[in-house]
């Protein structure tokens, strides 16, 4: 199969050379090319078709590495490997020496740090977006953050913290899932 958008994106940064007009055959792209590439190694597809839109957006508005992109749900970063130059690596997506289907720091400077599903990511973009502030280094913070990952309390002592940090974007991607249907609503 032919992705003549997503072969416009060798490296990081690349997303912002394209005209606004091609994101959304850009986005097509990444979708049929995650489509063909999970079903052949396996790996956690509906949760990645789900935030192409919002990944190819964040990618557009901000700059990688010195703003950082923390994934709750780690496993919807396959766009995010993918807009940072690591297409190749997904013919071992989740295999031994191959692409983690996770973010991770060994692969790129543009994964801030590993995380599955685990409510961690808005702690920490708090303490990521504090060192900034306090070393007064510029950028901005995105916490993208499932609707499931609000079933751990760690979001909500987040949520109590975030209040006086204007380096600070949270991301609440509320489509009604988690591992299964959520709980508790």
């Amino acid at each position: 199969m032919k992705y003549p958008y997503l072969d416009k994106i060798q490296k990081n940064g690349d997303v912002k050379k394209l005209p606004q007009q091609e994101l959304p055959l850009l986005c097509e792209d990444i979708r049929n090319f995650l489509i063909e590439s999970v079903s052949s190694t396996g790996g956690h597809l509906s949760s990645n078709l789900g935030v192409v839109e919002l990944t190819v957006a964040l990618h557009r508005a901000l700059t990688l590495p010195q703003d950082k992109i923390l994934f709750d749900v780690g496993h919807q970063c396959y766009t995010h490997k993918l807009l940072t130059g690591r297409r190749e690596g997904f013919a071992h997506l989740r295999q031994v020496d191959g692409l983690s289907g996770f973010p991770s720091p060994q692969e790129s400077d543009c994964d801030t740090f590993i995380a599955g599903h685990g409510s961690t990511a808005l702690s920490t973009a708090i303490g990521v977006a504090r060192a900034k502030k306090l070393k007064k280094e510029p950028g901005k913070v995105v916490a993208i953050i499932g609707d499931g990952a609000f079933t751990g309390g760690m979001v909500y002592e987040g949520m109590n913290n975030v209040s006086n940090l204007n380096n600070l974007i949270v991301v609440l991607n509320d489509n009604k899932m988690s591992i299964s249907k959520n709980v508790g609503q």
